[in-house]
């Protein structure tokens, strides 16, 4: 199947939802953090810590698959040049809705996080990709296109998702599945089509292997990692973080 097409539609699905994670940031969001009072997410709970992002007013940052209006619209509040470029055009509609709103001058792009190539080498200064690549099923032409696109000592925040996440049933809390994961290969049919039935987005786990070391291996240098869980929405959160955000920047 075509997995990009898919999710695509998933991700507007959850908009016409109002899934969390498609939810936009408040006028008053936009107020507090104009008076210092900002937070953004890179996983589910914890906030990034201020002291990883470089001065933001006039920081070129690319908000990838960061679509639904909640961190492109805080940056840029804060004098950032803000492109979101997301699958999902819905999701899009929430930065571009935002922007026109107050004036942000958020672009927004439309498009396979695999394939950048509408950006030109050396672009941005920041890459800002909340936890997105568990809907991509290969990660290894992100890492790459990320660091294309960065300028030298360019930054890409992440988030990633352990795999053993995935492997283990969440009810019966045993382990399962074999790594790597993905809903198309390792769920038993009917599983599957319980997903597809629920337009649900279809997701990969893939190996810390390709998460951290493919970083590395485009030519990353790692400078900063957090674990994160789910805020006691998954029984997993009793046993282990389930999230990793990391900070890498374009060293040459």
């Amino acid at each position: 199947m075509d997995i990009v097409k898919y999710n695509k539609a998933a991700w507007d699905n959850y908009v016409d939802k109002k899934d969390r994670w498609t939810i936009p940031v408040s006028e008053q969001e936009l107020e507090n953090g104009k008076n210092g009072n900002w937070n953004v997410l890179l996983t589910p709970k914890k906030s990034v810590p201020h002291h990883w992002f470089p001065k933001l007013k006039g920081l070129k940052i690319l908000g990838l698959a960061s679509g639904g209006g909640q961190q492109g619209p805080i940056f840029a509040s804060l004098g950032a040049e803000v492109t979101i470029f997301d699958n999902s055009e819905k999701q899009l509609l929430q930065d571009k809705t935002l922007s026109d709103r107050f004036n942000l001058n958020i672009k927004t792009v439309q498009g396979d996080m695999k394939d950048l190539s509408v950006f030109a080498d050396n672009s941005f200064d920041l890459i800002f990709n909340p936890c997105s690549i568990v809907f991509v099923d290969n990660i290894l032409p992100v890492w790459k296109e990320c660091f294309r696109v960065l300028k030298p000592n360019g930054i890409l925040m992440t988030g990633l998702i352990n795999p053993i996440s995935f492997q283990i049933d969440e009810e019966s809390l045993k382990l399962i599945y074999k790594q790597p994961f993905s809903d198309l290969h390792s769920l038993p049919a009917e599983k599957l089509e319980e997903l597809k039935k629920d337009k649900e987005a279809l997701v990969f786990g893939h190996s810390l292997t390709d998460q951290i070391n493919g970083q590395l291996e485009a030519g990353f240098s790692l400078t900063n990692l957090y674990e994160d869980n789910w805020g006691e929405e998954n029984k997993l959160d009793d046993f282990f973080p389930s999230f990793i955000a990391t900070r890498a920047v374009k060293r040459l």
